[in-house]
């Protein structure tokens, strides 16, 4: 059993940042595969981004709308997967979720690919 909490959601102007956290239980943390994803009102959860260890460096994924802007990291000293926002835009709001996949296989884009879920953070971007 994983448990994941997510923090660091809040309300922030167009233009701004947020750092979201996602702390994890589990003894074999490094070992997850990481994702965030996103649910807007009215709108399917949407993959955000990724990330794999791959040896000694780590595999990460963005959905196109992010790049660049984005930027997902974790620390496995702590269990802890952080998303760096920037630049953020009014669509970018929404509920966003922690994942972990244990599976190690890839970084999945579908919720379906994801074994755990945290209970979300609100991030809301005012234009």
């Amino acid at each position: 059993q994983v448990q994941l909490v997510e923090s660091g959601g809040g309300l922030v102007q167009a233009g701004g940042s947020l750092r979201l956290s996602c702390a994890a239980s589990g003894r074999t943390f490094s070992s997850y595969v990481m994702g965030w994803f996103r649910q807007a009102p009215g709108k399917e959860r949407e993959f955000v981004a990724g990330i794999r260890r791959i040896g000694y460096t780590y595999s990460t994924k963005y959905v196109d709308s992010v790049k660049g802007r984005f930027t997902i990291s974790r620390d496995n000293a702590k269990n802890s997967v952080y998303l760096q926002m920037n630049s953020l835009k009014p669509e970018d709001t929404g509920v966003y979720y922690c994942a972990a996949d244990l599976s190690q296989l890839r970084i999945g884009i579908s919720a379906d690919d994801y074994d755990y879920w945290g209970q979300g953070t609100q991030v809301t971007v005012s234009s």
